[in-house]
């Protein structure tokens, strides 16, 4: 897959998810021919990012009737909100290799997770993630250009973001993460060399600073078949 075709699939899963997140469930999406209009995308480019959302029951076809929002999904937190909480580490050597930096428009469902304005500015970093020189993930980070705007490569490749933003004055506090199954699409599986279709984990955080300030808003693809999560729960 070329990287005009990624871009192109990539900005139309962005519009399907503004319109799965801003209308209720049970309401109808206007048509494949007309998002094709709406878009300026061939059939089978906005077709693979609809199979996506289908997939990951976001969306949901009906025979003769069209594409619908689909029900919102039970959610359970493992860990309680007031719980202090650190990361320890995985296993294995990780290291990261920035595959894109840019600075765009955050666009309406970026700067609505990041609480920005859809005309700011923001860095957004394509990376891999490896485990003793094996890809086992794919992450896509978006930074208020306002909260650091020298990010560069090597800050994403080198001791973590968070690190970063800290040496900068930037003070991380406090993370929102979803986990929920998906699978890889064409570019995902060529990048984490994985089949099409193969079973993976769907990331998505939003982080906070010492104000209360979105600092940034990730999303990741893990390979189901390398990565799995265990949590530790006190049931006193």
């Amino acid at each position: 897959m070329t990287r005009a075709v990624a871009y192109k699939r990539e900005r139309v899963r962005e519009y399907l998810l503004e319109l799965v997140e801003t209308r209720p469930p049970g309401t109808s999406i206007p048509s494949e021919r007309t998002l094709c209009a709406l878009l300026s995308v061939s059939r089978p480019t906005l077709r693979a990012a609809v199979d996506e959302l289908v997939h990951n029951g976001l969306l949901v076809r009906e025979h003769g009737r069209g594409m619908f929002v689909a029900q919102a999904k039970i959610t359970q937190e493992l860990v309680g909100a007031d719980t202090v909480l650190s990361a320890p580490r995985a296993d294995g050597q990780w290291r990261s290799r920035v595959l894109e930096l840019v600075r765009v428009p955050a666009g309406a469902r970026i700067g609505r997770k990041l609480g920005v304005s859809p005309a700011a500015e923001v860095l957004c970093v394509t990376r891999l993630r490896l485990v003793d020189g094996v890809a086992i993930a794919l992450e896509w980070l978006h930074i208020p250009a306002e909260v650091a705007a020298d990010l560069s490569t090597v800050d994403f490749e080198g001791a973590g973001l968070y690190a970063a933003l800290r040496a900068r004055g930037v003070l991380v506090q406090e993370a929102t993460q979803s986990i929920e199954p998906t699978v890889t699409d064409e570019a995902e599986s060529a990048l984490l060399g994985v089949p099409v279709l193969s079973p993976a984990l769907l990331f998505e955080r939003c982080t906070t600073d010492a104000a209360g300030r979105v600092v940034e808003y990730a999303r990741s693809i893990y390979r189901g078949d390398r990565y799995r999560i265990v949590s530790r729960l006190s049931l006193a």
